[in-house]
C-alpha cells in the first residue's frame, strides 16, 4: 500500500488497509499502533527522562526546604531587627537634636536673657520688701545694722550677677561671644 500516510510514515507500510481503518475506528488500537512508532517511542523516552529529571529536582528542592525555611526565618528576623533599629535610630536622632538644641547659641542667649530678667525681678522684689515697713519693727540698732548689711550684701550680689548677664547678653547679640556647640 502506497499512500500519503505511508509515505510520511513508512513504518506503517506493512499495515493492510483493513488494519488502518480499524486503527482509525478504535482509539485504543490507534494508540497502541502509534506507540510502536520509533518517533513516538523516542518522544515517550524524552518525556520519561524529563519526568525523572523533574522528580530528581523536586527531591533536591525538598531536601533544601528545611534550610530554606531556616534562612527565610533568619532573614525575616534580621529584617525585623533592622526595621526596629531604623525606628530606634529616628527616636535617638530626634532626642539628640533636642539635646543639641539646648546648647544652640540662640537657645543659650534666650536662657541668659530669661535668667537676667528673673534676676532683675527678684532683686527689685528684695529691694521693695526691704524698704516696706515691716509689721515687726526692728527695735534695736544692732539688729537694724545686721539687717541692712545682709540686704546690701545680697542685693549687691544679685545686681552684680544681673549686670554681668546683661553684659554677656549684649556681647552675644553683637556677635562677640562664641558659644561652644557642646558636641
Amino acid at each position: 500500500m502506497n499512500t500519503p500516510l505511508t509515505q510520511t510514515y513508512p513504518e506503517l507500510a506493512h499495515l493492510s488497509e483493513e488494519d488502518v481503518k480499524e486503527a482509525i475506528a478504535d482509539p485504543a488500537y490507534l494508540g497502541a499502533l502509534v506507540n510502536t512508532l520509533p518517533a513516538a517511542q523516542h518522544a515517550t523516552k524524552d518525556i520519561l527522562d524529563l519526568a525523572n529529571l523533574n522528580d530528581e529536582l523536586a527531591h533536591r528542592s525538598l531536601a533544601m526546604q528545611d534550610d530554606l525555611n531556616r534562612l527565610r526565618a533568619e532573614t525575616q528576623a534580621a529584617f525585623d531587627h533592622a526595621q526596629d533599629l531604623k525606628r530606634r535610630w529616628a527616636d535617638v536622632d530626634r532626642e539628640q537634636r533636642d539635646v543639641y538644641q539646648r546648647f544652640a547659641p540662640t537657645f543659650l542667649l534666650m536662657r541668659l536673657r530669661h535668667a537676667t530678667t528673673d534676676l532683675d525681678v527678684t532683686s527689685e522684689r528684695l529691694a521693695s520688701e526691704f524698704v516696706k515697713p515691716s509689721t515687726a519693727e526692728i527695735e534695736h540698732e544692732a539688729d537694724t545694722a545686721r539687717a541692712v548689711d545682709g540686704f546690701v550684701r545680697e542685693f549687691r550680689e544679685m545686681r552684680k550677677a544681673y549686670h554681668k548677664r546683661v553684659m554677656w547678653g549684649d556681647k552675644s547679640a553683637e556677635g562677640k561671644v562664641h558659644w561652644r556647640d557642646g558636641r
